[in-house]
């Protein structure tokens, strides 16, 4: 029967997909009418209940019209300003349970309805004249990933407004040791993207009962386009949620810190407790032979980002976002569950408001998606969707490990020839390396017999190791090289950084590792309480050379434009590494510099081993910008060098000297 309903669904899409009505206009309010307009094309009858407010059962029942284009439509007179609504559609003699719209901009508490609001009474003050912090080189990105209740719930945060958006407006705010705190962290250490986890109305968490400590870290959609209640002041005013939403990316804007929303659009938290499951049933979703749902998610469906009414939603929906709520970037949870051509478009829908708004993914699935594979945006294609980034779990598995297992990783003492060929692949941004090999201008002369290329050009290869999925980094050493020391496990953790901050690649960091963070060996804090997510802001304190390594190498990448040269002619023309026996030593040198950086060359040398290694390096004057596990951007020493040793489970930054 499912599959039934979906070929006559298809079919009768062919007529909607050529009309140009967005999505986005389901409700349009203004003090004298509020106008109401609904997509199905398989409903039989449709009708839109306007409730008094948000606890009342009773609902004015008005029924929508039909268009040709199957969007059902209606204009209701007087002023609604205040009031909620659902949406009901009749098909196969049952009318559906009521539900907000697809595109709710405004939600009552725990997102059951959708509201009927002027959006102008929404905005901040000065909000007209916010602006997206300058970014003229792309190639300056660093981001910092955190959850808003990790970030914020700490005794020790300084910070009043714990757990929610206007935490993240906080100025001035300290540890009990004085040392900076929230925003004013963000900006002393450097980072020029904040990536949240979800902040859209999410359903595991109950609204009306925030003091019980519930935690999750919200990849279960229920409203796409509407800020989780549960991070405002007041969950029970539609109005709250997207005000001070508004005020905190204000605040980061204003501290010169983009914001990235994390997106899922992948998957709902369910089905038929889903707008996109009552309204349009099996339309969004991709379906099995047998007529049941796809799970490429692992959380029970998949959406099908290929049909034509779904790619316009998540178009809308992220355009909707850059321009009402001024976001500057799009992370996207398991984008290989989604077709290529939906993040091609997207993009370029993107591009429209403003170019420099970032775009990027897991390119992998939890399960196997119900749609050919090599249409999907999975990590290997990244090169056929230009602009468009994935994580590099070849970088990530090279440093620390697989999360499948507890084997050690490069710098954590792995001696592997294989690591280290995946380590050089991504220090070198993750781009073709047939291409590198067959150049004649190339010197770079480590094979790399099994990994292809999968980035275009190296700034869609977001560099990393650890993010909120699996083990933090701490606890990823801990549970593979738990017979080593503390101040080893340390420089083990400074080393693994380096390492991702000096690659080619974009840098992303997750929150917490420049404070030695631990989930005391959870992998999967999901839904663990605060006692194991939060940032302990006494470490800034207690790990403050830590801190400071990961600051000076962050200002390392910054004043260096030879460690992130922005294209992949530019990584072939002028990046190398020199061979070495040592499965655990790397050298990687960026070469020719004169009129692209400061140096006449770049040596980074980097030592998974537990022993001093001695190598020679080319004859000149150089600045040491790192070594021993100590960092300093203007420079730890300036010495004429023809050879150095680098210390244990280290790197060595060399800068040579014009």
């Amino acid at each position: 029967m499912r599959n039934t309903l979906f070929i006559m669904l298809s079919a009768l899409f062919v007529v909607s997909c050529t009309n140009k009505t967005r999505l986005e206009d389901e409700c349009r309010y203004s003090k004298s009418q509020t106008s109401f307009c609904f997509w199905s094309p398989v409903a039989e009858q449709m009708l839109v209940n306007i409730y008094a407010d948000d606890e009342t059962d009773e609902a004015e029942q008005i029924t929508l019209k039909k268009g040709s284009d199957n969007f059902w439509r209606a204009t209701v007179r007087g002023n609604l300003d205040g009031k909620y609504y659902t949406v009901q559609s009749f098909q196969n003699g049952t009318w559906s349970e009521p539900a907000p719209g697809i595109f709710a901009k405004a939600v009552s508490v725990n997102g059951q309805r959708a509201a009927i609001i002027d959006l102008k009474k929404a905005v901040p003050e000065g909000w007209d004249k916010d602006q997206r912090p300058a970014m003229p080189d792309p190639t300056d990105i660093v981001v910092y990933e955190t959850h808003l209740r990790d970030f914020t719930m700490s005794e020790n945060s300084g910070i009043q407004n714990k757990g929610k958006f206007l935490a993240l407006t906080e100025q001035g705010t300290t540890t009990s040791d004085g040392l900076k705190s929230g925003i004013d962290h963000l900006k002393e250490l450097g980072i020029t993207h904040l990536q949240i986890l979800p902040m859209f109305d999410y359903g595991s968490i109950d609204e009306t009962t925030l003091s019980k400590n519930r935690y999750n870290w919200g990849y279960d959609p229920v409203n796409y386009n509407v800020p989780e209640g549960g991070y405002s002041t007041n969950p029970y005013d539609p109005i709250c949620r997207i005000r001070e939403a508004k005020q905190m990316i204000q605040s980061l804007h204003k501290a010169g810190i983009r914001v990235i929303m994390d997106v899922v659009y992948n998957h709902t938290y369910n089905v038929m407790g889903c707008s996109l499951g009552r309204v349009v049933p099996l339309y969004f979703y991709r379906l099995n032979d047998d007529g049941t749902y796809a799970n490429g998610s692992g959380c029970g469906n998949e959406t099908a980002s290929e049909q034509e009414m779904m790619r316009q939603y998540m178009i809308e929906s992220v355009c909707y976002w850059a321009r009402e709520y001024h976001i500057d970037g799009f992370r996207f949870d398991l984008m290989g569950i989604h077709d290529m051509e939906t993040m091609r478009q997207i993009r370029s829908a993107l591009d429209k408001i403003d170019p420099t708004i970032l775009v990027y993914g897991e390119g992998w699935a939890a399960m196997t998606p119900k749609y050919p594979y090599e249409e999907l945006a999975m990590k290997q294609f990244t090169y056929k969707m230009p602009r468009v980034g994935a994580f590099s779990d070849d970088i990530r598995n090279a440093l620390i490990g697989s999360p499948f297992d507890h084997e050690r990783g490069f710098a954590s003492g792995k001696n592997d020839q294989q690591s280290k060929e995946a380590l050089c692949f991504g220090l070198a941004g993750g781009i073709d390396y047939q291409s590198v090999a067959d150049s004649e201008t190339s010197n770079i002369q480590v094979p790399i017999s099994n990994i292809q290329g999968w980035a275009g050009e190296p700034l869609q290869h977001v560099s990393y190791i650890t993010c909120h999925d699996n083990y933090c980094l701490r606890d990823r050493i801990e549970v593979s090289a738990k017979d080593e020391d503390e101040p080893t496990k340390l420089r083990m953790n400074k080393l693994a950084q380096t390492a991702v901050l000096m690659s080619q690649g974009m840098a992303f960091l997750y929150g917490g590792e420049e404070l030695f963070r631990t989930k005391l060996g959870i992998d999967n804090s999901f839904e663990s309480p605060d006692s194991i997510n939060i940032i302990p802001w006494e470490n800034k304190q207690k790990y403050a050379e830590l801190f400071e390594y990961y600051k000076e190498i962050i200002k390392i990448r910054r004043e260096h434009k030879g460690l992130r040269l922005g294209s992949a002619e530019l990584v072939r023309q002028h990046v190398e590494f020199p061979p070495t026996d040592n499965p655990s030593f790397i050298i990687y040198r960026i070469k020719d510099l004169e009129g692209i950086d400061n140096a006449k060359s770049l040596i980074v040398l980097l030592n998974g081993s537990a022993e001093t290694v001695e190598t020679p390096v080319p004859k000149g004057d150089y600045t040491v910008l790192a070594h021993n596990a100590e960092a300093q951007a203007i420079g730890l020493s300036k010495l004429p060098l023809d050879k150095i040793s680098v210390a244990p489970y280290s790197a060595t930054i060399l800068a040579e000297n014009e």
